[in-house]
């Protein structure tokens, strides 16, 4: 009876995946960050430093020119936002890169882990780094600058989902990237958001852009983001159709980042780059 019980609860995890492994893969990360207080500055650090940055040269826009004076908060709520995006991103592919680092990567690849159970262990990991270093940052925002990012109600979750499947598609890819072609391909982990910073419009409208360059900026998701921010801050008008077509660009983004990391895997697989994490 019991070995049929057994055999069930086995079929049941191969098919809808084991929260029990996800949750293991989640403690090891919150073991290793818990246990070095330099990967917790870091997380609060950066984000930091760029709120202040930009919150004080916010401040002196807004005193010294009448537009500024109106889209006040703009340039605070885009390096709020676009930090989600980007340690989002980054948060995921450290977890993944501890596993590079420390060369356990093939034996995770051979145990009972799946890899869509290893992917989700990533995702919450990069939720709750993204958390250690966000949170503390909006409410220096609150206390220095008067910008308060909850404010936004529910356009903040709307605006937060939208980032965080692009953050996790483009990690998920990266990964693997690195799986495939090894640690020579690290770099990529670190820069590859700063490649799409401009094209996004943080900072800017998509106006500003040259024309033939509008239709590119527009394929990418974190684009309506940054625009239907400015519209909640300026015009104080949400866009939910701006958030729908995120919504629907991140669905067929994060489909073809999982469908590329599983297709990368199993290269890695054929050519033994599991077992070689080298450069």
């Amino acid at each position: 009876m019991i070995d049929r019980e057994m055999t069930g609860r086995e079929m049941t995890e191969r098919t809808a995946g084991s929260p029990r492994r996800i949750a293991a893969m989640m403690l090891r990360y919150w073991y290793l960050l818990r246990s070095s207080w330099p990967r917790l500055l870091d997380l609060v650090y950066w984000p930091t430093v760029q709120m202040v940055t930009w919150g004080f040269l916010q401040y002196y826009i807004s005193s010294n020119a009448g537009f500024f004076a109106r889209a006040g908060g703009t340039f605070i709520g885009a390096v709020l936002l676009w930090d989600i995006l980007f340690r989002g991103q980054l948060g995921f592919s450290i977890s993944f890169l501890e596993e590079m680092w420390s060369r356990n990567i093939g034996n995770l690849m051979m145990s009972p882990l799946r890899p869509l159970e290893f992917i989700a262990a990533l995702m919450v990991m990069s939720l709750v780094r993204l958390a250690i270093g966000a949170i503390p940052v909006t409410i220096l925002a609150i206390a220095f600058f008067g910008f308060n990012l909850y404010g936004l109600g529910f356009a903040l979750v709307a605006f937060f989902c939208n980032l965080m499947l692009t953050s996790w598609a483009i990690g998920i890819f990266v990964s693997g990237l690195i799986l495939r072609n090894g640690m020579g391909a690290e770099n990529l982990a670190w820069s590859i958001m700063f490649l799409f910073m401009p094209l996004t419009c943080v900072y800017y409208p998509v106006t500003t852009l040259p024309v033939w360059l509008q239709p590119v900026a527009w394929l990418l998701p974190p684009t309506y983001v940054f625009e239907g921010m400015r519209a909640l801050l300026i015009q104080k008008a949400f866009r939910p159709d701006l958030m729908l077509e995120a919504l629907a660009l991140n669905a067929v983004l994060f489909a073809g980042g999982l469908f590329a990391f599983v297709k990368l895997l199993q290269s890695a697989r054929r050519h033994g780059s599991l077992l070689q994490t080298g450069e």
